[in-house]
């Protein structure tokens, strides 16, 4: 029998060729949503299904058990070393994987890449039967899947713990309540004040010059493109393949500057958290990020607590409106503030403000649970949520494609994934509370365009840990206090009082 130490490195190598495998089924996906011909998708299918299998089988391998078995009490195990994460995490992960079959894992990887290309289709004809039967099979899948996972709670809890460990619906449900009773009350207040003029971002943006100054501000807060590069997607995304590889994604459109610019920075968000992940911890947990929740908090902070604030634009604007004289020549830094900060009921998620954009992920984990419990055909599905939409926003979309269709992550499988971005935006109103505190003058140096000071904070607090403390207890080890929608909440009130005039809103 090896000794604890020789498991913990034989374990730690199988667990690196398996990241390889999974690094290489990251290109293929990657490659599928910006490059690949539309007639490629069924061998594209086979081939990602074959890799999810064979990382399947690496991770539910009888001898990855027995090495853990091996750890478990070991001194190795006990603490708070890199060493006693890695193993509890790897157990983690065996545990739950050792639930599914492998024809399971190998058909939803199939079915959902076929699933996205017909998605793909179906929302480029605004058609939802074109979808249905690849959703109605995706949701079969996740459905089983759920119940091989399920231990306690809901079904739904199941598939949440893959991205936000230790994180429930009875948590998320309260949290969600909460920012719904204060959000809808502060929504009317604002809109009442009949401020700003967001047809400034419609005017005429020339693509080409979009793509350039997207590239500078990814650069700017510090995105290493030698490392790393950014291309045009359907619906935008970061890859993070592996250490010195990682890919970004945006759509541009040439009378819409919002949609590529913060975009493009809330990509960059996310790959700035891959590109401070250790690289010598690459495939064991300690290289990996904490969850879902807190690579949105990422995303969310350098996308709105700093793209969107006074400092940033004081520092960005001129460079932006150089770039667009005919668009910007005569705008205001005041005006352009009101213009990318305005707030509006709107149908499209990824296109919603900070003050709604939690509405749409309501909506979302409402609608997800009752597909996986089976209270919802799927057949029903673009009534109930056109039903929702009109409940929480007073809105209705007038086809699929700006209703039901408009995010890809169902025909990806993704169940259990919108929330974390609700949490992304808690932790990172949280997290900049406490980075404001820690950089007293944080704000001067966003004013110079120095954006060092706060990446550096973010890599010692955030980016180094990886899978070092679940979500909940990183939270608390930064801030000192369990999550909530406080800090949050105080952002928005704190923010839009004083670009709308509100007094105390």
């Amino acid at each position: 029998m090896p000794t604890a130490q020789e498991a913990y490195e034989e374990l730690a190598h199988r667990e690196r060729e398996r990241h390889l495998l999974a690094s290489s089924a990251a290109v293929l996906s990657w490659d599928e949503r910006t490059y690949m011909p539309s007639r490629g998708a069924a061998l594209r299918a086979d081939q990602l299904a074959l890799l999810a299998r064979l990382v399947h089988e690496r991770l539910t391998d009888p001898r990855v058990g027995e090495l853990l078995d091996i750890l478990q009490d070991s001194d190795l195990a006990r603490g708070d070393t890199p060493q006693a994460a890695n193993i509890r995490a790897w157990r983690h992960d065996y545990r739950r994987a050792v639930r599914l079959p492998k024809k399971l894992v190998e058909e939803l990887a199939r079915a959902t890449t076929l699933g996205q290309q017909a998605w793909q289709e179906a929302r480029q004809r605004a058609d939802f039967a074109l979808f249905r039967p690849h959703l109605e099979k995706i949701v079969r899948l996740k459905r089983e899947e759920a119940q091989a996972l399920h231990e306690q709670g809901s079904l739904y809890d199941a598939l949440l713990d893959e991205y936000e460990p230790g994180m429930t619906v009875e948590q998320l449900t309260r949290v969600l309540g909460e920012l719904r009773r204060q959000l809808v009350p502060l929504l009317q207040h604002i809109l009442a004040s009949r401020r700003g003029c967001p047809q400034i971002l419609q005017r005429h943006y020339p693509v080409d010059r979009q793509e350039e100054i997207g590239r500078q501000v990814a650069t700017a807060i510090g995105f290493d493109f030698s490392a790393g590069r950014l291309d045009r997607t359907v619906h935008p995304f970061c890859s993070g393949i592996g250490p010195g590889d990682v890919r970004l994604t945006t759509r541009y459109h040439p009378r819409h500057f919002g949609q590529a610019f913060f975009g493009v920075l809330h990509e960059a968000g996310h790959g700035l958290y891959e590109q401070g992940l250790s690289a010598e911890a690459f495939g064991t947990p300690i290289g990996q990020a904490c969850s879902l929740g807190i690579h949105e908090s990422q995303s969310r902070l350098w996308e709105n607590f700093v793209g969107r604030s006074r400092p940033f634009w004081e520092y960005f604007y001129p460079a932006v409106r150089e770039a667009f004289p005919e668009a910007l020549g005569t705008v205001a830094l005041d005006e352009f503030l009101l213009a990318v900060n305005y707030v509006e009921r709107s149908l499209i998620r990824v296109e919603a403000d900070e003050v709604t954009y939690n509405l749409h992920i309501l909506l979302r984990f409402e609608l997800e649970q009752a597909l996986l419990t089976q209270d919802l055909p799927v057949a029903d599905l673009p009534a109930a949520w056109n039903h929702i939409l009109y409940d929480l926003l007073e809105l209705r979309p007038e086809n699929d494609a700006a209703g039901c269709l408009q995010d890809i992550h169902w025909s990806a499988g993704l169940f259990g994934y919108f929330p974390t971005y609700t949490l992304g935006n808690l932790y990172a109103a949280q997290f900049m509370e406490k980075a404001h505190a820690d950089i007293p003058s944080l704000k001067d140096h966003i004013r110079h365009g120095r954006f060092e000071p706060l990446l550096d904070w973010l890599r010692e607090h955030i980016h180094r840990h990886g899978r070092r403390y679940l979500p909940g207890e990183l939270c608390r080890r930064i801030t000192g206090r369990e999550l909530s929608a406080e800090p949050f909440l105080r952002y928005l009130r704190s923010k839009y009082a004083e670009l709308y005039g509100l007094g105390h809103a």
